[in-house]
């Protein structure tokens, strides 16, 4: 069965998206099988794997209506050897209908129970907020991983999303964990990162990645060639922060496994 991955924060511009797409193609070049899914209605993960969100024929917001099957809606990246459960704006119409459905919350996890044995991971990108369709996010994964901001408001948020994903572990999902917090855009230069960035070590230890993102040119202008920083500049030190988080998601999976065992 799939690991699933809710790739949230409901603070915008922190690196969600940049994290679900480079993490995916950073998995998959490791062999794994990946799907990706976006949930965002800006479909910002669907452009940068560069698949157009204008000319699709079936959308995640498909499958949450009931529209369409999780299967028949995946379509491969064009770079990165993985797939993808493309979105665009037609999500804010499938969060506006769930919002009148009975179950309303647990329409991704049903839609993925029939796929989810043909993949490792599987990542979703969720909006910048919580509403219906990061509930429907959290309810079908099995932890979340929370891409942040080394400043002071990003601190202010975290708590906001904790809380939510306590309201949902205990009313949907007990399952639900805190996979990891992954400090992202990070310039070591400015002492508020750095002071930031050991308070979350502090408090919530090794739920924190090792792996520190960097600013760096190369991971921006990656989204607008519509391809994963890992084949724009393989060699850039985002490409290589995102191999090095695969592989920390890789050793965590493997620890998990051998507890199990």
């Amino acid at each position: 069965m799939a690991r699933i991955i809710a790739v949230a924060n409901q603070k915008g511009g922190v690196g969600k998206t940049t994290t679900c797409v480079n993490l995916a193609a950073s998995l998959a070049a490791t062999q794994r099988r990946v799907l990706l899914i976006d949930l965002d209605p800006q479909g910002n993960a669907t452009m940068g794997c560069g698949i157009d969100k204008r000319e699709l024929e079936l959308t995640t917001c498909d499958v949450l209506l009931g529209e369409a099957s999780a299967a028949d809606t995946i379509i491969s990246a064009p770079e990165g050897g993985f797939a993808v459960m493309p979105g665009n704006e037609d999500l804010t119409l499938a969060e506006v209908k769930l919002l009148q459905e009975i179950g309303r919350e647990m329409r991704l996890r049903k839609a993925l129970e029939p796929i989810s044995g043909i993949y490792d991971f599987i990542l979703i990108d969720c909006p910048p907020s919580i509403n219906m369709l990061t509930v429907n996010a959290l309810t079908a994964a099995d932890g979340v991983l929370i891409p942040m901001q080394c400043e002071y408001y990003a601190l202010e948020g975290l708590s906001s999303l904790l809380n939510t994903i306590e309201q949902v572990r205990d009313s949907v999902n007990p399952e639900l964990e805190v996979y990891g917090l992954l400090r992202t855009m990070v310039d070591p230069r400015i002492n508020l990162s750095n002071e930031v960035s050991d308070q979350l070590v502090s408090h919530f230890n090794d739920k924190v990645f090792r792996t520190v993102v960097p600013r760096n040119v190369r991971l921006a202008e990656a989204p607008s060639f519509g391809r994963p920083v890992l084949y724009h500049d393989r060699n850039s030190r985002g490409a290589l922060a995102y191999l090095a988080l695969a592989g920390e998601v890789l050793r965590r999976e493997d620890e998990r496994v051998a507890v199990g065992q």
